[in-house]
Order: C-alpha cells, then structure tokens, then sequence
C-alpha cells in the first residue's frame, strides 16, 4: 500500500528534474549563442578584440555614440561584413536542424532529413538554371540564383506532394519514395547541366557544396521572416508531433488532425528548408546530426527537441562557418566540406556513448 505512493513521487521527482534540465539548457545554450556569434565575428583576416566587437554591436543596439578612437573601418568590418554573415549562418543552421527533426518526427523515421522529399535537388536546378542564364538580374534585392533556386525548391515539393496525395489522404511511405524518385530525377538532370556549363562549373559547384561568403544583411531581411514564422508554427504543433510517435491511427483517435497536421508541418519544414538553401546553397549534414544529437542528450520530447535543435543548429553552422572562412585564409572551405568533418566524427562518438537511441 504504502509503495504505490512512494513510486509515484520517484516518477513526478524524475519528471521534474527532466523538466529542469532541459529548460536549462535552452537557457545555457541562448547564453553560449550570443557568446558564439559575439566570437565569430571577432575572428578573421583583421584580428578584433571580443570587447571592441561588443562595443560596437552595443553601440548600434542601443543606439549609443561609437568609441571615436576606434578605427572607422573596424565599425565597417563588424556591422557590414562579418555581422550578417554570423547571422545568416545562425539562421540556416536554425532552420535545418529545426525541419530535419520535424521531418524524422513527421515520418518517424531517423534518417529523414531536410532534403528528403526533393527540396534540396529542386534547388539545386534552380540555381543551375540560375547561372546558365546568359545575364544577370536583381528584383526587390533578391538575384536570379536564390531567386530560382527558392522556386525550384518549393516547386519539387509541390510536385512530390501531388504525386503521393491518394484521394485526402497523404501516405508517408508514398511520400518519400516519390521524393527519391524525384530527386533522382532532377539530380540527374542537374548533372547534365553541370558538365555542359564550361567555364561557369566552378561557381556552380561552390554553390552546390554551400557557401555564406556573399552575405548581406539583404539576404538576412529576405531569410529572417520565413524562418521566423515557419519555426514558430512547427513549434506550436510539438504536442501533436509527440502524438503522433504512436502511428497515426492511434493519433486520429486522440482527436488529432493527421492530414491536416501533416499538411501544415511539410509546409512549413518545406519553406524554412527552401529559404535557407535558396541564399547560401544546399548544406548537408545539419539535418540530420543536430536532431539525432539532441535526441541523445536530452530525449525526443518535441516540445523541447525543437527549441533545443533551432539552438544547437544556429550555434553549429556559425561554428563551422567560423572554421570555414579560417582555416585556410584567406582560401574559403565549402561549408558542407565542415559540416561533414566536424559533424560526422562527433556523432559517431555520440553513438558509440549512447549505444540505445531515444526515439
């Protein structure tokens, strides 16, 4: 008699230290995001103190009168050059991670990634299509790279979308093996392309490998509202994707919504994967590590492995970024060159630790 109460302390006593760490963590790691970006935009070819590089970014934020005995162009340097590029990587790092776990969660599926369904080929023809074009134009800031590239990702998506839909409902299965298809497909004819562009094929496959070294606060003004308002619509439906881990009819009969909840995530996943990739190229890797690493260490609870992925993304890309643009300067490394091996060795290690995976 006496046990049964004594048991379910212990659980509410587990549940709740569970609780508490994890908030923590969201705590610490927006603390160690600042300091992140503060640091990255301190390192490069010109060496600036960390403090110089808070004073300045203060300065602008609170409206305060710079330091007259600071160079003028180390302002320039900070704000115009190295601020948008930490920012922008934040963002995509954010927005990948953040649709490779809503993907594996959607599909219950742990190699779902962001490109699962075709967005990352999609974008690739869009962009190649995009530099095969004999001139170059800009509309409302946006060049005709991204500009395609955003489209042709959206468009992959549509069309793989409308090949699985059977009748109003949306199989998952069908789904994804619409989008290998697919993607094999436009993969190919992306290939085609790419050995028939000549003296273009370098800056194609720059693109293609990933790249933030054309940055501007343009581009971020352009990726901010689509990742901002993407996020946050995944994030509001965390309790719904905890439902449906169980399969979807049990989920159906707890009052969920499944075809309309699958709807609305593969959009919103879709949009915040195919504005990322439009400005910055198709970045492997991070869709896949930084859901599966958070999953590790602090569970699959979706209301807190979505927050936690849109940190621990933001704080990777930056970082790699970061050792993109300096390991050999003032020679750039393609970023999903760092991604790939920084990211693999320490999953690996990950998986070794935690042999048994949450999910």
């Amino acid at each position: 008699m006496s046990s049964k109460p004594d048991s379910s302390s212990q659980i509410e006593l587990t549940s709740l230290i569970r609780w508490r760490g994890r908030i923590y963590a969201i705590i610490g790691l927006s603390i160690l995001l600042i300091v992140v970006a503060a640091l990255a935009t301190t390192a490069g070819s010109v060496k600036i103190p960390f403090l110089t590089t808070c004073q300045v970014m203060f300065s602008k934020l609170f409206f305060l009168h710079p330091n007259p005995v600071l160079p003028s162009g180390i302002e320039t340097i900070i704000l115009e050059i190295r601020l948008p590029r930490v920012i922008l990587a934040g963002l995509v790092g954010a927005a990948l991670a953040t649709a490779g776990a809503t993907y594996q969660g959607l599909f219950r599926n742990p190699l779902a990634d962001p490109y699962l369904i075709g967005v990352a080929q999609g974008a690739s023809l869009g962009a190649v299509v995009g530099f095969l074009l004999p001139a170059t134009w800009h509309g409302m800031g946006v060049g005709v790279v991204p500009l395609l590239a955003f489209i042709g990702a959206l468009a992959s998506t549509a069309i793989v979308y409308g090949l699985a839909r059977v009748s109003k409902t949306l199989p998952v299965t069908t789904l994804i093996l619409a989008g290998v298809a697919l993607g094999a497909l436009l993969g190919s004819v992306v290939s085609y392309l790419i050995i028939s562009s000549g003296e273009k094929m370098h800056g194609i496959i720059f693109w293609l490998m990933g790249s933030f070294s054309l940055s501007q606060w343009s581009d971020v003004r352009l990726v901010l509202p689509y990742v901002a308002v993407g996020t946050g619509v995944i994030l509001l439906y965390a309790r719904p994707l905890n439902i449906m881990q169980l399969d979807e009819e049990q989920a159906q009969q707890l009052g969920i919504n499944v075809e309309r909840l699958k709807l609305v995530l593969l959009a919103m996943a879709t949009l915040i994967t195919a504005a990322a990739v439009s400005f910055v190229g198709t970045i492997g890797f991070v869709g896949i590590i930084i859901p599966h690493t958070v999953r590790l260490i602090w569970g699959a609870d979706h209301r807190f492995l979505l927050p936690l992925s849109v940190l621990t993304g933001a704080i990777f890309l930056i970082l790699a970024d970061l050792v993109a643009r300096t390991a050999q300067a003032p020679t750039e490394i393609p970023i999903g060159v760092i991604t790939a091996l920084c990211g693999a060795p320490f999953f690996l290690y990950l998986l070794r630790r935690r042999r048994k995976v949450i999910f």
